[in-house]
């Protein structure tokens, strides 16, 4: 394949990575911020948006850290060295803190408080009957759980926890005017922070458990004068760091890097607004911390606390209808979940349509005596998985069971080494991933023996085998018989287990060797399609796309006259709309109700069209240091129902964020056009489609396609 053009590789032609990230979060402070949203669905986006700044901090601003520390310098591919990129961070995550607290203090709480909810914000607020409740709660149920903690000369600044709530307080002797010592208690996260007190008239009050705690700080120093007392909360390094060379188990040496993640370096310092600066001054002395990383918060501390105030009860009303998913019409009949599948290939659209076959896809295996063998990745499960179960007593029923748990799935691992260990104590083969790799492909592969041989069925995702978070993301699944995919399944295991590469691959493309090279081929396809003057398109979802070589070859390709449709959930490092480098090129960006996760890619190929959807996406990491799987839909009505999908996304107006060639971010005009939301749109089209199976006189046996309406 020819090389790009050096003219699509320049500096200025790409979006810095951490602030397309941001920009992302912005995105989802516009739905906090959106008043045509039931309330407590705001308060959702608000507690999202501080979630996602957590993490940005403690892994990307980490890692940026840690490069100025060991003194790189190299620029990243739009040109900025990682001084450069923190300066620029800095600036912006103070912004958007501002203008979260903005959204909480000044929209949000009256709001909350209109709609019969009282949010205390000071402890000083409360009224007599209400303070006298607080303080034989804190008696009752927080005074026996706290650990005050005075520092002086024999005892040193105590270890603070990443993410932990503190709250920091001057104190000095009563009988001593001029020694002033530092003191410290943790808000116990074991407490829930959110306490209600009891109110009369209707009205529902609430107060936060560090309020509570700060009201009655004087009671945990006895013989002391409180001076000053201010919640505090710190963000340190918590990206791992393991050198797979050296671990002899891979296991154990997680284990050991999870407690370092509560005391990595401290690179982010909440601290309430107007605080002592006695206090603050000795606060980022011993946390050793820079003045741009310390955030002055005007309301409450870490506000994903608002995810558990959504889940109050007695609000139902100002949170969106909950929707239930709906059966995939495949599986609307009598038949097991092996006979539907040989009629055809089925594909699932989660969470329109309910995640329970895949789930029982499994369950079926693990009890039909049959089935010999069931192979799996897990990357993220649920807590009380069942999938895990099924996995478990397919191996105490004697069948072979493999499956790969990776360890290295960022902020699980716990989880994840706890899965692994209740995998091999039940008989299963399991392994933890692969050197230098982590395995992110959704496969499942079980091997049935049949009247006519032996048969493979394997299930392909986009998303993860959580029942939880299905009922969340948008994903799709394969379920399929299909004899060449079900060969490529156990070249994929082989691989994993084993040493053995495929010569060729029938079907899938697998990461970290084959799938960048295929992506860049097929672009390529459209480019020399559109050259010759022949039908070309290409339009891909994905959830982020920084990697350069793709994004030089979209640029060429547009230059070639390719029109591409890029649907790009959060970071995107192509610019869009440029004259002269990517007029052809749209980028939009989907943020609702659910939380968008597919990946699906749509190349046109002079009217042959090939739909792919696979676990990756457009970045570095997943196309050169992840196992990661592409497959095709083959099926020319699940195509359609693919390239439907895709349809009605590029057709949302009401939920879409389209980019600009500055970088930024603009709702479309819907004005005087019919209101397009595509995750409703869906909802909708799955509960009709339903509807009309069950009406239908057809016998409930046997499956019946019932084309889906589509938006004009």
């Amino acid at each position: 394949m020819a090389e790009i053009d050096s003219k699509y590789t320049k500096y200025e032609n790409y979006v810095n990575r951490e602030l397309s990230w941001l920009e992302f979060d912005y995105r989802i402070l516009e739905e906090a911020r959106d008043k045509n949203l039931p309330l407590f669905e705001r308060l959702k986006f608000l507690s999202i948006t501080a979630s996602n700044l957590d993490e940005f901090f403690m892994v990307r601003v980490a890692s940026l850290k840690d490069m100025v520390h060991a003194g790189y310098s190299k620029p990243d591919l739009a040109g900025l060295k990682p001084e450069e990129q923190l300066g620029k961070i800095e600036e912006k995550t103070h912004e958007l803190v501002a203008l979260q607290y903005s959204t909480y203090n000044r929209s949000l709480i009256p709001a909350l408080r209109q709609s019969g909810l009282r949010v205390v914000a000071r402890h000083e607020d409360l009224t007599r009957e209400e303070g006298e409740y607080v303080d034989r709660y804190f008696r009752d149920n927080v005074y026996p759980v706290l650990t005050p903690m005075a520092v002086d000369s024999s005892r040193p600044f105590p270890l603070i926890y990443n993410k932990s709530l503190n709250i920091a307080a001057l104190v000095k002797e009563k009988d001593k005017n001029d020694q002033m010592d530092f003191a410290m208690v943790q808000v116990p996260s074991v407490l829930p922070r959110i306490v209600e007190i009891p109110a009369e008239g209707g009205e529902r009050v609430v107060i936060l458990l560090e309020e509570i705690i700060e009201r009655n700080m004087s009671s945990l120093f006895v013989r002391h004068e409180l001076l000053a007392a201010h919640p505090f909360r710190v963000m340190r390094n918590a990206d791992l760091s393991i050198d797979e060379d050296e671990a002899e188990d891979l296991l154990k040496e997680i284990e050991k890097q999870l407690k370092k993640r509560r005391w990595g370096e401290a690179i982010r310092l909440e601290i309430e607004e107007n605080a002592d600066k006695r206090l603050l001054k000795r606060l980022k002395k011993e946390l050793a911390i820079h003045s741009g990383d310390i955030f002055s918060i005007s309301g409450p501390l870490d506000l994903t606390f608002l995810m558990k105030m959504y889940g109050m009860d007695g609000f139902d009303h100002l949170k969106a209808a909950r929707y239930t998913p709906q059966p995939n019409l495949a599986f609307m009949n009598d038949d097991d979940i092996f006979t539907n599948i040989r009629k055809g290939d089925i594909l699932l659209h989660h969470p329109y349509e309910s995640f329970e076959p895949v789930v029982n896809f499994v369950k079926a295996a693990a009890k039909d005596p049959q089935v010999l063998a069931i192979k799996q990745t897990l990357y993220r499960v649920s807590g009380n998985s069942p999938i895990i179960a099924a996995l478990a007593e397919a191996a105490d029923r004697g069948k072979q069971v493999f499956v790969l748990v990776e360890l290295k799935a960022r902020f699980d691992e716990e989880n994840n080494i706890n899965w692994a260990k209740t995998l091999e104590k039940a008989g299963c083969h399991v392994i933890y991933g692969l050197l230098g790799l982590k395995t992110h492909s959704k496969i499942t592969l079980v091997v049935r023996r049949e009247e006519d041989g032996i048969r493979r069925y394997v299930h392909l995702g986009t998303g993860n085998y959580n029942d939880s978070t299905a009922k969340l993301y948008t994903d799709c699944g394969l379920l399929t018989c299909h004899p060449q995919i079900g060969e490529d399944a156990t070249a994929v295991f082989n691989m994993m287990s084993g040493y053995s590469e495929p010569l060729q691959w029938n079907q899938l493309a697998v990461a970290p060797i084959w799938l960048r090279k295929r992506f860049l081929r097929m672009i390529a396809r459209e480019r020399d399609h559109a050259r010759a003057g022949r039908t070309a398109r290409v339009i891909a979802k994905v959830n982020s796309l920084c990697d350069r070589d793709i994004i030089a070859a979209l640029y060429e390709a547009s230059c070639a006259g390719v029109k591409i449709d890029l649907i790009v959930r959060g970071i995107c490092c192509l610019r869009a709309g440029v004259p002269g480098l990517s007029e052809n090129i749209s980028v939009r960006s989907i943020v609702g109700n659910f939380l968008e996760h597919i990946r699906i890619f749509y190349f046109e190929n002079d009217e042959s069209p090939e739909v792919y959807m696979a676990s990756a996406d457009w970045m570095p990491r997943n196309l050169d240091r992840r196992v990661e799987i592409m497959f095709p839909i083959l099926d020319e009505g699940l195509k359609e129902k693919a390239i439907h999908i895709l349809e009605v996304q590029l057709a949302d107006n009401t939920k879409a964020h389209v980019l600009q060639p500055d970088g930024s971010y603009a709702r479309i005009d819907k004005r005087g056009k019919a209101h397009i939301c595509a995750q409703d749109t869906f909802c909708e089209e799955a509960v009709e489609a339903a509807r009309k199976h069950k009406e239908s006189e057809e016998p409930e046996n046997k499956r019946v396609f019932i084309p889906v309406e589509r938006e004009e």
